[in-house]
């Protein structure tokens, strides 16, 4: 009789097991089950959910409002698959981001809020992101971010004419130095020859503007409508000099008031909106500081990968740093043409000459210190600042600071355009009841 209980008993033990077990299983799937295809990628629901846990956070961080689930769900999904698309090409073309260029740019960030790395990663707890998934997703934007500048960065050209307009049209306005911290919402128009979609978005931004203009939240609006590649980030452009707004904008933001909307845009992307939300400077500078510069590359090739460039970098590093002549070094070594053959001289170097990679590290560098290696778009380097100077700003500042302007207006019209194409030339079919469930 105890044998049959005992075995009754381990019966009913091993049923519970496999019950468990199935549960366990059951919840597994559902979490992870594939939401959509892209390419030879797919997105699982697991993703999906710790990217909207993570923008969630940040949100409700910056107070801004958030959308209904649903649409908060969509517009994640999407930049998730935009994200997708981009990574493949960068997995394509052999682009890397190492431990320790992530670790770098981790210690940078959190230098310039002012914290240390363990409290960059306390705030990101407090956020709902932990600090693996936070490596990760900054991971990702790097390479989304390098593979952008490459795709799109050969599409922008910028011509001494339009130089010396830029600079004529400053001078007329009489353009100050003032800086503008902005904020946008674009709705979309594929093809302005559709007098239906036309009038459908046209109708939709300036019910939107309306909205905003008696009291809804731009940033929630932004987050829930705006078809920019910068919604969930409550269409956050950062701090813009004045020489350096977008010509869409250039002649609405200086007059407009804090807080308030912008009238109605239009460009060949669609229709705009546009908000101040703080502002800054104004008056005329009179001295800049220049940073004199020497500096050695090591770049990237068919015959020499990511890996073997930063090798190269930091042996170059640690022979400068044992005594090695650093002009004799560049001439040998570096990879710029120009500079290595003068040992590495790039001169008196002005404030926005530089990609902004090179710029933070010649910024932070002291008088004398050996800086690196770090990445930018063009390869591997190590720096040193030999001198630093006030100087009165030259033309030839002025020149380059209108180019990087030109540029950066072309840059972010040439983006979305670019990421509309790849989206649309995508392999995309949505899975359980996602997006349209169908194929693109």
């Amino acid at each position: 009789m105890k044998a049959n209980l005992r075995h009754c008993a381990q019966m009913m033990l091993a049923l519970m097991v496999v019950m468990v077990s199935a549960t366990v299983q059951a919840d597994r799937k559902l979490l992870d089950q594939v939401v959509a295809v892209v390419n030879d990628d797919v997105i699982l629901q697991s993703e999906l959910e710790a990217r909207i846990n993570t923008i969630t956070g940040r949100l409700r961080a910056q107070g801004t409002g958030l959308p209904p689930r649903d649409i908060l769900e969509e517009r994640v999904l999407e930049q998730l698959i935009s994200e997708s698309i981009q990574l493949q090409m960068a997995d394509r073309a052999g682009m890397r981001i190492s431990d320790n260029e992530l670790n770098e740019t981790l210690a940078s960030i959190a230098q310039r809020n002012n914290m240390t790395l363990a409290q960059f990663e306390q705030q990101l707890v407090q956020e709902g992101v932990t600090y693996r998934e936070a490596r990760e997703q900054i991971r990702n934007e790097m390479i989304t971010s390098r593979v952008q500048q490459r795709q799109v960065g050969n599409r922008v050209r910028v011509t001494d004419r339009e130089v010396e307009n830029y600079l004529a049209a400053m001078e007329g306005q009489g353009r100050s130095n003032a800086e503008y911290e902005l904020a946008h919402i674009l709705i979309e128009v594929n093809d302005f020859n559709d007098e239906d979609e036309v009038s459908a978005a046209r109708e939709k931004v300036e019910q939107l503007r309306e909205e905003i203009a008696e009291g809804r939240d731009f940033r929630s609006v932004a987050v829930a409508e705006s078809d920019a590649s910068n919604a969930l980030d409550g269409g956050n452009m950062g701090w813009r000099a004045e020489n350096q707004l977008p010509s869409l904008v250039a002649d609405v933001v200086p007059d407009l008031e804090t807080g308030t909307v912008s009238p109605v845009l239009r460009n060949s992307s669609g229709f705009h909106l546009v908000m101040v939300m703080d502002r800054r400077g104004g008056d005329k500078a009179q001295f800049i500081e220049q940073s004199k510069v020497r500096h050695i590359l090591v770049r990237t090739s068919e015959t020499v990968s990511e890996a073997q460039a930063e090798a190269t970098i930091r042996d170059l590093y640690q022979q400068i740093d044992n005594g090695a002549d650093f002009a004799v070094i560049a001439r040998e070594h570096s990879d710029d043409p120009v500079s290595g053959s003068d040992g590495g001289n790039l001169g008196w170097v002005s404030p926005g000459q530089m990609v902004p990679e090179f710029e933070q590290a010649m910024m932070e560098a002291d008088v004398g210190e050996l800086k690196g290696p770090f990445r930018s778009q063009f390869g591997w380097h190590i720096l040193q600042v030999q001198d630093r100077r006030q100087q009165d700003i030259s033309s030839d500042v002025r020149e380059s600071e209108a180019r990087q302007a030109i540029y950066r207006r072309k840059f972010d019209t040439e983006l979305q355009n670019w990421l509309r194409e790849i989206r649309d030339e995508a392999f995309i079919e949505f899975k359980s009841g996602y997006g349209a469930d169908s194929e693109s």
